[in-house]
C-alpha cells in the first residue's frame, strides 16, 4: 500500500490518500486541542497510543457484528481504514451526566443516565458544533432518514458492548461520540473512538481518566490513556 498526498489534516489525526481509491490512512498526531483549538500541546506517545486503541476498539466492535472502517495497523501511528463517504454529524451517548450536559440543562454532575440521552452534533468548528436534530438532518439533506436511523440503532448497540468492556476493568464509559459515513451503500463507524472523544473514569474513584485531565489541566494524559488501554488489553509495547 502506497502512502500518497495529505487529503485532510484535523486537531490530532492527518488523512492521507493511497493508491487504493477505496483505503485511505490515518496518521494519529501527537497534537491534543481543547476548546475549539484554543489551547493545544504536543503530548508524547498520544499519537501512538490513541492509533493503537481505536485498533483495538475498532477490532472489538468487528468481533461484535458492528461494521467500521478499520482495516489493519501499518505502524504505532498509522491504521489503513476504508474510504467513507461520512456524515457531517456527531453521535453522543451519554450514560452519566457531567459537561455540557450539566451547563445546558442545569442537572447535577454524576447522575446515572437510565435510559442514556443521545444527541445528535453538526461538525463544523466555525459554528462550535451546534447541537441538531433529525429535521435538521432531514431538511438540510445531510443524511437520509434511514442512515439516521441506523447510525442511532449502532451508536447504541456500541454503548452496550463498550460499557460492559470498560466495567469489566473498572472503568465507567461516562459519554462518548461516534461518527458514520457510508462504504458501498452501508453505514459504518468511522473518524476513531478514543479517551479523546470519550470520558471515562474510574469506578471506585470516578477520577478521570480521558482528555478531560486536559481541558482541566490535571496533568498526566497521556499516562492516563496508558492506564486506560492496559486495563483494556490493549498491548502498547
Amino acid at each position: 500500500m502506497q502512502k500518497r498526498d495529505e487529503l485532510y489534516a484535523g486537531k490530532a489525526k492527518s488523512v492521507f490518500k493511497t493508491d487504493d481509491e477505496k483505503a485511505l490512512i490515518l496518521h494519529f498526531r501527537n497534537d491534543t486541542s481543547a476548546f475549539d483549538g484554543k489551547k493545544i500541546e504536543k503530548l508524547d506517545r498520544k499519537g501512538k497510543v490513541n492509533n493503537l486503541f481505536n485498533a483495538f476498539i475498532s477490532e472489538k466492535l468487528e468481533e461484535a457484528g458492528i461494521a467500521t472502517h478499520f482495516i489493519k495497523l501499518l505502524s504505532d501511528e498509522e491504521s489503513l481504514v476504508k474510504k467513507l463517504d461520512m456524515f457531517p454529524i456527531e453521535c453522543v451517548v451519554r450514560n452519566i451526566s457531567t459537561g455540557s450536559l450539566c451547563r445546558r440543562l442545569g442537572v447535577e454532575d454524576g447522575l446515572d443516565l437510565n435510559p442514556p440521552t443521545f444527541e445528535f452534533f453538526l461538525k463544523n468548528d466555525d459554528l462550535g458544533d451546534p447541537m441538531i436534530n433529525e429535521y435538521h438532518i432531514e431538511s438540510f439533506g445531510w443524511a437520509e432518514a434511514s442512515h439516521v436511523e441506523r447510525m442511532k440503532e449502532l451508536t447504541f448497540k456500541v454503548n452496550g458492548i463498550l460499557q460492559k468492556l470498560f466495567l469489566d476493568a473498572g472503568i465507567l464509559l461516562v459519554d462518548y461520540k461516534l461518527e458514520f459515513g457510508l462504504y458501498d451503500g452501508e453505514v459504518m463507524f468511522g473518524d476513531e473512538f478514543t479517551p479523546d472523544g470519550c470520558r471515562l473514569w474510574d469506578v471506585e474513584t470516578r477520577e478521570k481518566l480521558d482528555k478531560d485531565r486536559f481541558r482541566q489541566g490535571l496533568g498526566d494524559v497521556v499516562e492516563s490513556y496508558e492506564a486506560v488501554a492496559r486495563r483494556i488489553g490493549v498491548k502498547l509495547d
